[in-house]
């Protein structure tokens, strides 16, 4: 989705054009994965962080596009809205210490956006959802004026045909509809790639599944939309219902929502998920831009422009560069607190996904846990975090039992430090991340946790708009101190 898109309005014939197409890149991409040199390159990890701009007042920002004319740096890009900015961060070889090379690039970045922010009295804030935001910050007068984003809006409304409506329960409910797609800004991340031999590509990917909820736990930064409490992962809840364009019909199939966990475990190849993106959602944007040929893989400009267009939480992602290679995308974790804290959930995430991965423990696991047993344990965390309790084969791995998931995390973490050693990273690089999640563990403060808690005792004083206000300045302060959120000020105590 990354790709300018300038033509407003499809026809039929535009649609079959391109649903031809991807039937035909797909059986292209059946042969690309068989090729012997394909995904043999450097191994790396690669990010992209997303962000909210405010004012000193916490409100948000409406200036992305002037940041980015100052910044002038391809790495920066805009996002839905135009108080939203991407840094896109340069890959790094997976071997040694590889998120400390990410942190130093995000320091280094992050640290040039402040400095030219600072000149208009805007702050940067790496969170899941900012607790300032409004529901009329939600609207296309707040998008950014890129062709591909309008776009993008028109056909997804005009494929629902109403209304889209969110209705998250939690502390303080929320039930509010939208005119338009924007309230999926709402939503900022810190989405990890993570390149992945072809020959252990699938399991991999089950156990990034599998073990998808116990990230989500430990990394919640997302408890506040439009001043309510929620879920310790709202962002789950409101990016899936923000742009769910079906409509319930009580005598028609229920198609499957673009935002989604999955639909099952991968059998034998990453095929089988471009092949279910094809087979399942409908094309949203028909666009066909200009055929490049350059290199030895051919680019699957339109396939590629169909999984952008589908936003499960894990989603593979082909690349021609080279020889070519499938690389998986953590998209579940939230932006912020910190740099560190960021870096520190997706050591865990990979750790955890090779450690399972890599020695072919997972299929063994698979076979003992549905997966919708996976899934089921992903939304319980999203909503009640380190509080959750999940199914999961603690005491007898042939027997899944409704269990805490602080107690799966404890037990699951030597595992992840041995699935990073496993991909060559240094014991010291391995330990101060891991510790980082495991300090959180044992203080049972996420990000989320932090900010539910703060809010609940500004609002002693202070008004819901004021306290959010308060809340925000609070969590920016602590945040430029990039020190893990385990180590904030607790004004709750």
């Amino acid at each position: 989705m990354g790709r300018n898109i300038d033509q407003k309005e499809y026809s039929q014939l535009d649609y079959d054009i391109f649903q031809q197409a991807l039937y035909r890149q797909l059986a292209e991409l059946k042969e690309i994965l068989l090729q012997p040199s394909f995904g043999d390159g450097q191994l790396s990890l690669g990010a992209e962080l997303e962000m909210y701009l405010v004012d000193d007042d916490a409100q948000v920002s409406l200036t992305n596009q002037l940041l980015l004319k100052e910044l002038d740096d391809a790495q920066f890009q805009h996002e839905l809205n135009q108080y939203n900015l991407e840094l896109n961060l340069s890959s790094v070889p997976r071997q040694g210490k590889p998120f400390s090379a990410l942190r130093r690039e995000i320091l280094s970045k992050t640290g040039h956006l402040e400095q030219v922010a600072r000149g208009h009295g805007i702050n940067i804030v790496p969170v899941g959802i900012l607790p300032t935001l409004r529901a009329e910050h939600l609207n296309t007068a707040y998008m950014t004026d890129v062709p591909r984003y309008h776009c993008l809006s028109r056909h997804l409304y005009q494929q629902r045909g109403e209304n889209f409506r969110v209705n998250i329960n939690g502390e303080e409910p929320v039930s509010v509809n939208f005119a338009d797609i924007c309230s999926e800004g709402a939503n900022t991340s810190f989405q990890v790639h993570l390149m992945t031999p072809k020959d252990s590509f699938v399991r991999v990917f089950n156990a990034a599944q599998l073990t998808s909820p116990l990230v989500t736990a430990i990394a919640g930064n997302s408890g506040i939309f439009l001043g309510k409490r929620l879920w310790d992962e709202t962002r789950i809840a409101l990016f899936k219902q923000s742009i769910d364009i079906r409509l319930t019909d009580a005598f028609q199939w229920q198609q499957p929502s673009r935002v989604n966990f999955g639909h099952g475990w991968v059998r034998s190849s990453p095929w089988e998920l471009f092949a279910e993106a094809v087979s399942l959602y409908p094309v949203v944007l028909p666009y066909i831009g200009e055929e490049v040929r350059e290199g030895k893989v051919p680019e699957l400009a339109e396939l590629s422009m169909h999984m952008g267009t589908i936003w499960p939480w894990h989603r593979p992602v082909f690349s021609n560069h080279g020889n070519g290679h499938v690389r998986i995308e953590f998209r579940a974790i939230p932006a912020g607190p910190t740099s560190l804290d960021m870096l520190a959930n997706a050591a865990f995430a990979i750790g955890l996904a090779c450690g399972l991965g890599l020695n072919g423990e997972i299929d063994d696991l698979i076979a003992f846990i549905p997966f919708r047993f996976a899934e089921y344990n992903f939304y319980r965390a999203a909503q009640h975090g380190l509080d959750a309790r999940i199914l999961w084969p603690l005491d007898n791995k042939y027997h899944p039992e409704e269990v805490a998931i602080v107690e799966v995390i404890r037990h699951m973490l030597p595992l992840a430090e041995k699935g990073l050693s496993a991909l060559g990273i240094e014991a010291d690089e391995i330990s101060f991340f891991i510790n980082i999640i495991r300090q959180r563990l044992q203080e049972k403060v996420t990000g989320a946790v932090w900010q539910k808690n703060s809010l609940r005792v500004l609002e002693r004083d202070f008004d819901k708009d004021q306290a959010c206000r308060k809340l925000v300045q609070l969590y920016i302060e602590h945040s430029r101190s990039c020190r893990p959120v385990a180590t904030w000020e607790r004004i709750w105590q």
